[in-house]
This record gives structure tokens, C-alpha cells and sequence, in this order.
């Protein structure tokens, strides 16, 4: 890995501000999560890789107390400080590495959510950020996060409107290979992403590992048929295909 994840995103923080749904995941993850994460209403939540803030600020709208953005790239987080300054609903950001809570005391918060950061780190470090996590929930508090669907790259082509190239790497061999990609808009252009490959068991035994006990709620992300009358061209080519995987699991 030439590039890290801070200077890939240092690189095109531009191209993922926004302010209404462009990209593919902001169609077929997004609002799905956001409706796991209700009730939100007078919460304490921590956003994980919070970017340049555009699922953070949906959070605070819905109602939220308090809501800290935690993210590794100082542009994504100049970006979401941006909007935070334009329309200041009272989120706090700050650049910094998930695995490194300590700044937060035990049982902060009622909702930690980690959208599409995973697929960043390998098992190991997956799993001490999940450690952090638990920590910081309050008893009963819940952990949502979202991850490209492990099973995607073996489905699909390298092909728009999303892709990740898996250089022959296999569904078990290729656990913590890095496998970079892209995700598109629906203007046409689009922006890197990359997954560190992880099967279904990786997930499960890293939040067994992080101390939780309860069975998580697991959801399986797709292109539905709403989305295909929105627009037929776009999503035809990912019609039937896994896209993400959601988990929600209470402390």
C-alpha cells in the first residue's frame, strides 16, 4: 500500500463533499442506516470516519444531543468543519485515528456508528478499534456499521458504478489484501475507495473479541427496485448483486 487512507482521502476530499445523495452508497447504504440508527432524538453519538460529515450532519438533524466526527484525513475533516461553519448545528470534529478513544470516557455514548470504515483497517486493527467501542458505549448503547458486502468483488465485474479489483485474490486466501476501487456518482465521475478483504467470520469473531454478546442485526444492501426507477441506467449493472453489509448490535 504505496498510499495511505489519510493521503488517499487527503487527495480527493474535494470530490466527496456534498450536501443530497450522489453517490451510489448515498442511495443504497445511507438511508438504510440512518432509519437503524432512530431514535436518535436527545442521543450522545460518536461518528467513526466521519469524512467530510455528510451522514454526521443527517444524524444531528434527526434529532441527536451531541454528536462528535472522528476522522484520519485533516481535508476531510477541514471539509466537514466547512459545513459545520456555514450551518452550525453544534458538531464537534476533530482529526484523529479510530483506534485511539482514550479521549473519551467509559459509557459516553448511546450510538457509535462506523460507515463504510472497516473495510480500511485489517482484523487486527478492526478489532482494537472494536474494543474501543465497547468501552465507550453505555450499557445498552448501540454499534452500527457498514462494510462493502464481502462477497462483492467475487460477483462483479471491474466495472461502474462500483468496483474493487481483487488481482486474483481468493474469498479465504485473500484475507487483509488490500483491494483498491471506485465508487461513482451519478454525474458520471467518481472518487477511490478500497477494502481491505475480510470474510463474514472476520466481523463476527472481531465483535465477540471486542466483548459483545448479544446476536447483531444483519442486513444485506442491494439495489432495490425503487432505486432502479430513479435510475434505470445507473443501477441496472449492480441489479441482484450484494452490495453492503449493515450490523447493529447493542452493548
Amino acid at each position: 500500500m504505496n498510499e495511505t487512507t489519510s493521503e488517499l482521502y487527503n487527495r480527493s476530499a474535494q470530490d466527496w463533499k456534498r450536501a443530497e445523495p450522489r453517490l451510489l452508497s448515498d442511495f443504497t447504504a445511507r438511508p438504510f442506516l440512518l432509519s437503524w440508527c432512530e431514535p436518535v432524538n436527545a442521543q450522545s453519538v460518536l461518528d467513526l470516519g466521519c469524512g467530510e460529515g455528510y451522514f454526521t450532519r443527517q444524524l444531528k438533524q434527526r434529532g441527536a444531543a451531541r454528536v462528535e466526527g472522528i476522522d484520519s484525513s485533516e481535508e476531510m475533516i477541514l471539509g466537514a468543519t466547512a459545513a459545520e461553519e456555514a450551518e452550525p448545528l453544534g458538531i464537534r470534529y476533530q482529526v484523529s485515528d479510530a483506534a485511539q478513544l482514550s479521549g473519551f470516557r467509559d459509557g459516553e455514548f448511546d450510538l457509535v456508528v462506523a460507515v463504510f470504515l472497516f473495510n480500511y483497517v485489517d482484523s487486527e486493527k478492526m478489532t482494537e478499534i472494536m474494543k474501543g467501542i465497547f468501552r465507550t458505549l453505555r450499557i445498552g448503547g448501540r454499534f452500527i456499521f457498514s462494510v462493502p458486502h464481502p462477497l462483492f468483488a467475487f460477483l462483479h465485474d471491474e466495472a461502474p458504478p462500483f468496483l474493487f479489483q481483487r488481482n486474483g485474490a481468493g474469498y479465504f486466501s485473500g484475507r487483509n489484501e488490500l483491494f483498491e476501487g471506485q465508487i461513482w456518482q451519478r454525474d458520471g465521475s467518481n472518487v477511490p475507495v478500497r477494502c481491505i478483504h475480510k470474510t463474514l467470520d472476520d466481523y463476527f469473531r472481531a465483535l465477540t473479541a471486542a466483548g459483545f454478546t448479544s446476536m447483531p442485526d444483519v442486513q444485506e444492501l442491494y439495489a432495490q427496485p425503487k432505486h432502479l426507477k430513479i435510475d434505470p441506467e445507473f443501477f441496472e449493472p449492480l441489479k441482484d448483486k450484494p452490495l453492503h453489509l449493515a450490523f447493529r448490535v447493542s452493548r
